[in-house]
């Protein structure tokens, strides 16, 4: 346990053994080179702190299945049946109230990345906090016009989908590399401690204000306080060393990596990553643009046109797992299987928050390859078994005569979110936040959450109108969408485990075979220089071309700025015990 709870760096202390036959350069002994910390106080309390983000965003994801089914909230939002005169939810209002929190979080997520590079990372959470408190208000407020319930959602969607950028760019660009991906994972169990706690909420209120407006106000109202904790939290942390060191301020920088590290100063860990950071920033700062040309100068930059694809890509399919499905839906499909509907969440979501712990450890000890390839197999096989009983064996039109067939669903949907909550749910998250480099991965990062955005909206909303006609033949469609998944991650998606985020844009950069990647070893320091001078300079073509393209011009769009001779080049570069 001793061992496991601390980070040695034996291999490239110049006088250890092992170093020795290593031929790690004596020009670094008076380095400190002791045991680190695997887990600071500080990086713990971060990491929960910028987390609730992703409560946020369980909370109001989970939240509206419930609503769906409350008596008060059917009275009141609901339409009106002329022939018998009960309310119901058509599949369009329902749709609608369900997924414009969607359209809303695909605004914000792309609104947050300009933001977040101009004025920090750190003042962005507070102010998307605050929009989000906004849109309960309008919700809260809401009597009986359900497009206030929409317009509402859609508002604090702005401040969800922004967070869900920030949060993990926050964690990855400030967490140590032997925990970064648990880290930014922590973001995806947050995630589903909020879907646990609307459904818990959901059942107490429903329980004890059934028929009255409390039902769903109180619940919505108690979404102000993860807000209120988390965008006055976050001021009390530091700016992330990466935005610091762009600005400037690389002694802000380094005070910030040493207290995250738990090491002083003239620890080799914080000097080989300060000289990492320079030196990338360095090749990637030759010149200054302005935003609108920036954008174009980041797709044709070296290898960031792929990268951009993937993490759209990733986060695409991370929606096309069908989790979403689930949750969106679960009380109204599990309706029919005559367990209280509302339980039934609480089943689901519970497993779903509990079984997240493990993929916090699967992460950092198993790697992100073999785990999302591993977890898209195990959801293909439970999509085919749901949509094969509930299509051919369970009766939907009088379930009590099916009741065997009921329970396989609940234990099948169960096992789904078993696959979902400790893979894809937290690892894409992960990815995204290590596959682009520091001066592009705001805007990159942007790109690939609004994708997971559009694709919630579009299951969100269709969901409804597509098993309606084909029953639990939806579950074929999830199964072959985990099947392409999977062969995305095997095709395209580089290993991360362990490594610095500036050696994973080597790898990237240097067109390592991603199945081959977890066994790359960073070459020596005079190569891994000459690449970074190649990528400035294809860089640097890019944004002078961009530059030059008509149209109006820009604040900087010609300002090549020239960069002295690169201090990285004698940096080492290591791979992480881990």
């Amino acid at each position: 346990m001793k061992g496991f709870m601390t980070v040695r760096f034996d291999h490239v202390n110049p006088a250890s053994e092992k170093a020795n036959q290593n031929d790690v350069r004596s020009s670094l002994a008076g380095l400190d080179y002791s045991p680190l910390p695997r887990l600071t106080m500080r990086s713990l309390a971060m990491g929960c702190l910028v987390s609730m983000g992703g409560l946020i965003f369980g909370y109001d994801t989970g939240q509206i299945s419930g609503f769906l089914e409350m008596p008060d909230f059917l009275e009141r939002f609901g339409m009106t049946n002329p022939d018998n005169g009960q309310k119901y939810f058509s599949a369009v209002r329902s749709g609608l109230i369900v997924s414009l929190l969607s359209i809303g979080t695909l605004i914000g997520a792309l609104a947050a990345a300009p933001v977040a590079d101009r004025i920090g990372r750190k003042p962005s959470v507070s102010i998307w906090c605050l929009v989000t408190s906004a849109g309960f208000v309008v919700q809260i407020a809401a009597v009986t016009a359900w497009y206030q319930v929409m317009i509402g959602r859609f508002i604090a969607g702005l401040g969800v989908g922004a967070l869900s950028l920030l949060v993990p760019m926050y964690q990855a660009e400030t967490a140590p590399p032997w925990i970064r991906g648990a880290m930014v994972c922590a973001y995806q169990l947050f995630i589903t401690m909020g879907i646990f706690l609307a459904a818990t909420f959901n059942y107490g209120t429903v329980t004890h204000h059934g028929n009255d407006s409390a039902s769903w106000r109180v619940v919505i109202g108690l979404g102000w306080v993860w807000t209120l904790v988390l965008g006055l939290g976050i001021l009390a942390f530091p700016e992330t060393p990466r935005f610091d060191f762009r600005h400037g301020r690389a002694d802000r920088a380094a005070d910030t990596i040493c207290k995250v590290y738990g090491a002083g100063p003239g620890h080799w860990a914080v000097h080989t990553q300060l000289e990492e950071i320079e030196a990338k920033l360095r090749a990637e700062d030759t010149v200054k643009l302005g935003p609108v040309r920036e954008f174009a100068a980041m797709f044709a930059a070296p290898k960031m046109a792929r990268r951009i694809a993937l993490g759209v890509a990733l986060q695409m399919f991370q929606q096309l797992t069908g989790a979403n499905y689930f949750f969106y839906y679960g009380t109204t499909v599990f309706r029919s299987v005559q367990i209280n509907s509302f339980v039934t969440q609480i089943i689901l979501n519970t497993i779903n928050f509990l079984v997240t712990f493990i993929g916090l450890y699967i992460v950092e000890h198993f790697g992100r390859r073999k785990s999302l390839m591993a977890g898209s197999a195990w959801m293909f096989a439970c999509f085919i078994v749901f949509a094969t009983v509930g299509h051919f064996r369970f009766d939907r039109e009088d379930p009590q005569r099916t009741p065997a067939e009921g329970i396989v669903l609940i234990v099948f949907a169960c096992l789904f979110i078993l696959g979902f909550a400790t893979t894809w749910g937290p690892m894409v998250w992960a990815i995204q936040a290590e596959l682009f480099p520091s001066r592009f991965r705001a805007k990159a990062m942007a790109l690939g959450t609004a994708s997971n955005w559009i694709w919630n909206f579009c299951i969100g909303f269709f969901s409804t109108f597509i098993f309606n006609a084909i029953d639990f033949q939806y579950g074929y469609v999830f199964a072959a969408c985990n099947v392409v998944g999977g062969l995305i991650v095997f095709f395209f998606v580089v290993e991360g485990q362990g490594r610095t985020l500036e050696e994973i844009d080597t790898m990237y950069l240097e067109g390592v075979t991603p199945w081959k990647s977890a066994a790359w070893v960073p070459p020596p320091a005079e190569h891994m220089a000459r690449i970074r001078r190649e990528a400035g300079a294809d860089l640097e073509a890019a944004a002078a071309a961009a530059a030059a393209a008509p149209g109006p011009r820009d604040g900087g769009a010609g300002g090549a700025r020239t960069e002295g001779k690169e201090t990285g080049d004698e940096a080492p570069h290591h791979e992480e015990t881990v």
